[in-house]
């Protein structure tokens, strides 16, 4: 009977190491993407840099599949084009395996201004978070735009 007892008790204190384990991954996760979208304004090339990984595999919501030298260099052109824009993330939901990989989807919010109009945009997002020498980076990406009538309805 104490075996058992043992047994259930090393359960039970394994659930709540892997419970404050996977809380622990969602909160830094997050917290890294939402760090992320608030500096992407400021075309800050260190952020961009920490953010991706160099074997990330990026496809745009236009179908293209581009790699972290590709973003490297569009990040003047996304200031240059965009000077005013700002991002937010919604609806996020993240699935931690284990401490060294998490799998992020949102809802990317962007307002920008155009024609001395303000828009909004927003694209529903992926991202595959790994864990290599104690940090997180981003080594898959997907982003694909909500259509307007989608918009709409689920807002």
């Amino acid at each position: 009977m104490k075996n058992v007892r043992r047994g259930i008790a090393a359960a039970i204190l394994l659930a709540g190491c892997l419970w404050a384990q996977s809380n622990s991954t969602e909160q830094q996760v997050t917290k890294m993407l939402r760090d992320f979208l608030a500096a992407v304004p400021r075309g800050d090339r260190q952020v961009f840099d920490s953010f991706f990984a160099d074997d990330v595999i990026y496809t745009r919501s236009a179908g293209l599949t581009v790699n972290k030298a590709e973003i490297m260099k569009n990040i003047d052109v996304r200031a240059a084009n965009e000077p005013s824009a700002t991002y937010e993330a919604e609806d996020i939901t993240v699935h931690p395996y284990g401490d060294t990989l998490a799998i992020v989807n949102f809802r990317l919010v962007m307002h920008s201004a155009k024609e001395g109009k303000q828009e909004t945009t927003r694209l529903r997002n992926t991202g595959t978070f790994l864990k290599r020498n104690g940090k997180w980076q981003v080594v898959a990406w997907q982003s694909t735009r909500v259509p307007e009538s989608v918009e709409k309805d689920h807002l």
